[in-house]
Protein backbone atom coordinates (compact mmCIF):
# COMPACT_ATOMS: atom_id res chain seq x y z
CA UNK A 1 0.00 0.00 0.00
CA UNK A 2 1.60 3.18 -0.99
CA UNK A 3 -0.34 6.62 0.67
CA UNK A 4 1.40 9.82 -0.77
CA UNK A 5 -0.02 13.30 0.00
CA UNK A 6 -0.34 16.65 -2.63
CA UNK A 7 -1.82 19.92 -3.53
CA UNK A 8 -4.32 19.37 -6.03
CA UNK A 9 -3.69 21.99 -8.33
CA UNK A 10 -5.48 21.21 -11.76
CA UNK A 11 -9.38 20.81 -12.31
CA UNK A 12 -8.79 17.24 -13.10
CA UNK A 13 -7.66 16.95 -9.65
CA UNK A 14 -10.38 19.43 -7.93
CA UNK A 15 -13.35 16.87 -9.12
CA UNK A 16 -11.24 13.49 -8.26
CA UNK A 17 -11.56 15.38 -4.99
CA UNK A 18 -15.18 15.95 -5.36
CA UNK A 19 -17.01 12.43 -3.87
CA UNK A 20 -14.60 12.97 -0.98
CA UNK A 21 -15.61 16.43 -0.23
CA UNK A 22 -19.09 16.20 -0.97
CA UNK A 23 -19.29 14.16 1.94
CA UNK A 24 -18.49 16.97 4.02
CA UNK A 25 -20.08 19.70 2.13
CA UNK A 26 -23.24 17.84 1.40
CA UNK A 27 -24.89 20.64 -0.21
CA UNK A 28 -22.05 21.21 -2.93
CA UNK A 29 -23.12 20.38 -6.65
CA UNK A 30 -19.97 19.45 -8.88
CA UNK A 31 -20.68 22.73 -10.65
CA UNK A 32 -20.99 24.92 -7.70
CA UNK A 33 -18.10 23.17 -5.75
CA UNK A 34 -15.73 23.72 -9.23
CA UNK A 35 -17.12 27.38 -9.23
CA UNK A 36 -16.23 28.24 -5.36
CA UNK A 37 -13.12 26.29 -5.78
CA UNK A 38 -11.45 28.22 -8.65
CA UNK A 39 -12.42 31.70 -6.62
CA UNK A 40 -10.85 30.59 -3.59
CA UNK A 41 -7.63 29.57 -4.60
CA UNK A 42 -7.41 32.66 -5.79
CA UNK A 43 -7.68 33.72 -2.86
CA UNK A 44 -5.19 31.85 -1.35
CA UNK A 45 -7.07 28.30 -0.36
CA UNK A 46 -4.90 25.34 -1.40
CA UNK A 47 -6.75 21.75 -1.39
CA UNK A 48 -4.36 18.29 -0.28
CA UNK A 49 -5.51 15.32 -0.87
CA UNK A 50 -4.35 11.97 0.71
CA UNK A 51 -3.85 9.37 -1.66
CA UNK A 52 -4.11 5.10 -1.21
CA UNK A 53 -2.87 3.35 -4.59
CA UNK A 54 -3.75 6.47 -6.68
CA UNK A 55 -7.23 6.71 -4.75
CA UNK A 56 -8.19 10.08 -3.04
CA UNK A 57 -9.37 8.63 0.66
CA UNK A 58 -8.63 12.11 2.73
CA UNK A 59 -8.85 15.89 1.64
CA UNK A 60 -7.86 18.94 3.76
CA UNK A 61 -8.69 22.74 2.12
CA UNK A 62 -6.69 25.13 4.10
CA UNK A 63 -5.50 28.68 3.73
CA UNK A 64 -2.44 30.59 5.43
CA UNK A 65 -4.09 33.48 7.48
CA UNK A 66 -2.36 35.97 9.65
CA UNK A 67 -4.32 37.80 12.43
CA UNK A 68 -3.81 38.91 16.50
CA UNK A 69 -4.36 36.24 18.29
CA UNK A 70 -2.35 33.54 16.06
CA UNK A 71 -0.37 34.99 14.00
CA UNK A 72 0.60 33.43 11.08
CA UNK A 73 -1.21 30.27 10.90
CA UNK A 74 -2.75 27.70 8.81
CA UNK A 75 -6.60 27.33 8.87
CA UNK A 76 -8.29 24.32 8.10
CA UNK A 77 -11.69 25.08 6.39
CA UNK A 78 -12.15 21.40 5.46
CA UNK A 79 -11.27 17.75 6.42
CA UNK A 80 -13.13 14.58 5.38
CA UNK A 81 -12.01 11.01 4.58
CA UNK A 82 -14.16 9.15 3.08
CA UNK A 83 -16.51 7.46 4.31
CA UNK A 84 -15.26 3.91 3.54
CA UNK A 85 -11.84 4.47 5.13
CA UNK A 86 -12.33 6.08 7.93
CA UNK A 87 -10.78 4.80 11.30
CA UNK A 88 -7.47 3.87 9.32
CA UNK A 89 -5.70 7.17 10.55
CA UNK A 90 -5.30 9.08 7.55
CA UNK A 91 -7.36 11.79 8.68
CA UNK A 92 -4.92 12.10 10.99
CA UNK A 93 -1.72 11.37 9.06
CA UNK A 94 -2.78 14.44 6.66
CA UNK A 95 -3.13 16.65 9.53
CA UNK A 96 0.19 15.21 10.84
CA UNK A 97 2.11 16.27 7.47
CA UNK A 98 0.00 19.45 7.08
CA UNK A 99 1.37 20.10 11.21
CA UNK A 100 4.77 19.42 9.76
CA UNK A 101 4.68 21.55 6.42
CA UNK A 102 3.08 24.77 8.61
CA UNK A 103 5.56 24.38 11.34
CA UNK A 104 8.55 24.42 8.41
CA UNK A 105 6.89 27.42 6.48
CA UNK A 106 6.58 29.59 9.51
CA UNK A 107 3.14 28.86 11.05
CA UNK A 108 2.65 29.19 14.82
CA UNK A 109 -0.66 27.42 14.84
CA UNK A 110 -3.13 25.50 12.73
CA UNK A 111 -6.39 26.04 12.86
CA UNK A 112 -9.94 24.72 12.33
CA UNK A 113 -13.54 24.95 13.62
CA UNK A 114 -16.16 21.89 13.87
CA UNK A 115 -19.35 21.87 13.86
CA UNK A 116 -20.91 22.05 17.65
CA UNK A 117 -22.98 18.59 17.41
CA UNK A 118 -19.27 16.61 15.82
CA UNK A 119 -18.37 15.27 19.52
CA UNK A 120 -16.71 12.52 17.95
CA UNK A 121 -14.72 14.84 15.98
CA UNK A 122 -13.65 17.45 18.76
CA UNK A 123 -12.32 13.85 20.74
CA UNK A 124 -10.15 12.95 17.51
CA UNK A 125 -8.97 16.44 17.70
CA UNK A 126 -8.00 17.07 21.30
CA UNK A 127 -7.23 13.29 22.30
CA UNK A 128 -5.01 12.30 19.45
CA UNK A 129 -3.95 15.31 17.95
CA UNK A 130 -3.27 17.48 20.96
CA UNK A 131 -5.32 20.42 19.74
CA UNK A 132 -7.69 22.32 22.33
CA UNK A 133 -10.79 24.18 22.32
CA UNK A 134 -10.41 27.74 22.94
CA UNK A 135 -13.41 30.01 21.58
CA UNK A 136 -16.08 29.70 20.19
CA UNK A 137 -17.46 30.85 16.47
CA UNK A 138 -20.30 32.92 15.21
CA UNK A 139 -21.73 33.64 12.17
CA UNK A 140 -24.68 35.07 10.99
CA UNK A 141 -26.97 35.00 7.78
CA UNK A 142 -26.75 38.48 5.75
Amino acid sequence: MTVTIKQLTTQQEWMEAYSVMVQLRTELTLEKYLLLLKEMTQDGYMLFALYENMNIVAVAGLSWRVNFYSERHIFVYDLVTDEAYRSRGYGEKLLHDLHQWGKENGAHYIALESGIQRTSAHRFYEDRLGYEKWCYSFRKVL
